[in-house]
């Protein structure tokens, strides 16, 4: 469609209005260049995160999580974080809470942290550790610019975590906002969804 590119890069600069000046908390006395979640500020991205340059920043939003071994779907808010240090990898950590249907926060859900490693042949790998005692690794590649798709090579959990054998995720860029799904394989059950969400910018 004629002028839709401008009328993009139009509504992403009144996205950034609000965003482009806020930054991850920053510690003056630390001997070492802190995180940054804006492009804008601190070092820059290394060439080989140039494919997950669209992802740098913070994300905040709702989404909803369903699977047969739970009574839901239920609503949760979500905030993601993407950051970076000027080295060939990203920090990147969630966390969750649980919404009521007015959507009011019940209690604190699910956690995650973990590190993107932009390969050489385009290949992603993801290491993630869940607070609920889960660790995975995930191979995946860009399928646009905008979009990322990952499945995992490997799952280990504790002995008190719950039973997880694999997981597959996209996420992609949807009208300035940050999307995703996810497909798990748990309790005995074959890979189908089992969360998604839609994120707003707040920082970056």
């Amino acid at each position: 469609m004629p002028g839709s590119g401008d009328a993009a890069l139009r509504a992403a600069a009144e996205r950034a209005e609000s965003t482009r000046d806020r930054n991850l908390p920053q510690f003056d006395d630390m001997p070492v260049e802190g995180d940054t979640a804006n492009l804008r500020m601190g070092p820059n991205l290394h060439d080989d995160c140039l494919d997950l340059l669209p992802l740098i920043g913070v994300w905040r939003g709702e989404g909803e999580v369903v699977y047969p071994t739970i009574e839901g779907p239920y609503r949760f808010g979500q905030q993601v974080t993407f950051a970076h240090d000027g080295r060939p990898f990203v920090y990147y950590e969630a966390r969750s809470w649980l919404l009521d249907e007015a959507g009011n926060v019940i209690r604190p859900a699910a956690r995650e942290t973990g590190f993107w490693r932009p390969q050489a042949d385009e290949t992603i790998e993801v290491l993630l550790t869940h607070s609920s005692g889960i660790v995975e690794i995930y191979y995946g590649k860009p399928l646009s610019q905008t979009a990322w798709e990952f499945g995992t090579d490997i799952v280990m959990r504790t002995a008190t975590a719950k039973e997880v054998n694999a997981a597959s995720r996209l996420y992609g860029i949807v009208e300035g906002d940050l999307a995703y799904v996810e497909e798990r394989a748990m309790a005995g059950q074959p890979m189908q969804p089992h969360t998604s969400a839609r994120l707003t910018r707040v920082v970056g």
